[in-house]
């Protein structure tokens, strides 16, 4: 372990450093095969810990969710947003003869905790049809490429009360 990461105290620290993410390992590894047979779960398990346990120098502290209430319903419109730009973007390559309207976006950070910037990086990076390139060095502005934005002010409006907001509130 690095200087900078705490030493585990439990065996539960030592073993097992990251619950919630053993929890969402397994439950995304079930999902994935479509099985809740014995071999997938032992897979899962074997996931569900590995992971975790080997990464845990990366993870200097455990991410600290503020309020866990907000959080279901932003996976929900997250996942929406998923499915339904995944839909506009193969429409938008199919559809030839439309116009794109390609823009750099720089979206002004209410956010300055680094671990809710960069959930709000991953999000929007995630979304099909946006990445994100850079925050930055202030940690007050994150640089976003968007396929097709014909309205700049609408689009940030639309990440800061779509992620940027739910982010703040669960982690902020």
């Amino acid at each position: 372990m690095t200087e900078s990461t705490p030493t585990p105290t439990t065996v539960r620290d030592r073993f097992l450093p990251h619950p919630t993410l053993s929890v969402v390992l397994f439950l995304m590894w079930l999902v994935l095969v479509g099985s809740v047979a014995p071999a997938s779960l032992v897979m899962a398990a074997v996931l569900a810990f590995v992971i975790p346990f080997f990464t845990r120098d990366y993870w200097p502290e455990r991410p600290k969710v503020k309020r866990w209430g907000p959080l279901p319903r932003f996976v929900v419109v997250f996942l929406w947003d998923v499915l339904v730009a995944n839909v506009q973007v193969a429409w938008r390559i199919v559809k030839v003869w439309g116009t794109l309207h390609p823009r750099w976006l720089v979206i002004p950070l209410d956010i300055r905790d680094p671990l809710s910037i960069t959930v709000l990086a991953n999000v929007i990076s995630l979304t099909p049809g946006t990445v994100s390139a850079e925050v930055g060095p202030d940690l007050e502005t994150l640089l976003v490429h968007a396929l097709d934005a014909p309205d700049e002010q609408a689009a940030i409006d639309f990440i800061k009360r779509r992620y940027e907001a739910p982010i703040r509130e669960i982690f902020e």
